[in-house]
């Protein structure tokens, strides 16, 4: 998921603490490997002045840049705040230590449909504990448009020509196309991904921009009629240009968790599961969800929210069953994730 792509925020302490001047200043840490611009700031603040651990903070822009960075094991991490593909991914490559929950009773605090949605990449709920969650949809400006848009093929509408935004993203680009076709957003099958990209190729002309985070801003600030957006950031939008609408397509779209993971490598893993237990905490969560905008899958915090049209909001918390062909990004293997990026770079080059 997904996610404001940021540069990377000033480290919460020194580099003198990311390597460790010794032992006991390196037990005293837990060094954070997390999303941009996904964390309310004085959430770390609270958490050092709570529990006397120096928070050492790092970011990264996507899934992919982040994974061969914790493989490489030269940046030793203890939590780190992957998507629910590459969850998956790690665990394949056994490169997770299990949680040990004794240590996470605000564990309890975690929806029931949450946990068992993470089921999908962390089938025994071993590894990670969910931090945020969302959709994938179209949002689009009501007065750039000629009618209310319910499906993922107004994306090929030539009256939009320059006025569509693409995610800049393989798996997200794809599950369009897949959706659109009525396949799996987990596909493997050569001709149905062919099929997508031959499709994709074609809207190609016209696409405005492939972009991630810039479609926030391109959309509030009227510079397109119509993007694909993650839905946390679509209630940004929504509350700086009360113009544009959010939808889940009827074919179908991604239901997308990153959660908190420890890596094997952990030199501080009972400090990563305070920090994970301190998320879980209701106010917390309530304190993040209000920062990022992107749902908390925290039921208690949920209850703290007191503006009722977030806390009954259809863009943060959807009634999932209303929709069909809601599927979660599931780790396809590095024999398929070469087939989709090399597919991906066919429609980027035309």
């Amino acid at each position: 998921m997904k996610k404001f792509i940021s540069v990377l925020l000033v480290a919460v302490m020194t580099a003198a603490l990311l390597t460790g001047c010794g032992k006991d200043s390196s037990s005293n840490q837990v060094v954070v490997y997390n999303w941009g611009e996904y964390i309310d700031p004085d959430v770390i603040t609270m958490f050092e002045e709570e529990t006397g651990i120096k928070v050492v903070y790092e970011e990264f822009e996507t899934n992919e840049i982040m994974y061969p960075k914790v493989e490489a094991g030269a940046s030793q991490y203890d939590v780190l705040c992957p998507s629910d593909y590459m969850i998956s991914k790690l665990i394949e490559n056994d490169m997770l230590k299990e949680i040990n929950f004794d240590n996470v009773p605000n564990f309890k605090n975690i929806g029931k449909q949450y946990v068992d949605m993470s089921k999908d990449f962390d089938p025994e709920n071993k590894f990670s504990v969910p931090y945020c969650w969302g959709t994938v949809g179209i949002l689009y400006n009501k007065t750039m448009v000629s009618e209310p848009i319910d499906s993922w093929s107004v994306l090929w509408d030539e009256q939009y020509e320059n006025n569509i935004l693409m995610q800049d993203s393989v798996r997200d680009a794809f599950m369009v196309a897949e959706k659109l076709l009525g396949y799996s957003m987990n596909s493997t099958d050569q001709k149905e991904l062919e099929e997508c990209r031959d499709i994709l190729v074609n809207q190609k002309p016209l696409v405005q921009a492939y972009v991630v985070d810039q479609v926030r801003d391109k959309m509030i600030g009227d510079e397109a009629a119509i993007g694909v957006i993650y839905s946390g950031e679509a209630i940004y939008t929504q509350r700086e240009n009360d113009n544009l609408e959010y939808v889940i397509p009827k074919e179908g779209t991604n239901v997308w968790i990153d959660s908190w993971v420890i890596p094997k490598n952990s030199k501080n893993p009972e400090n990563a599961e305070k920090w994970i237990d301190f998320m879980c905490r209701p106010d917390i969560a309530l304190k993040n969800f209000e920062y990022i905008t992107y749902s908390t899958p925290n039921d208690a915090a949920k209850e703290l929210i007191e503006e009722e049209d977030i806390k009954n909001s259809e863009i943060a918390f959807p009634d999932l069953t209303k929709y069909n062909n809601l599927e979660t990004y599931v780790y396809l293997g590095e024999e398929a994730d070469e087939v989709y990026n090399t597919l991906w770079k066919d429609v980027k080059s035309e």
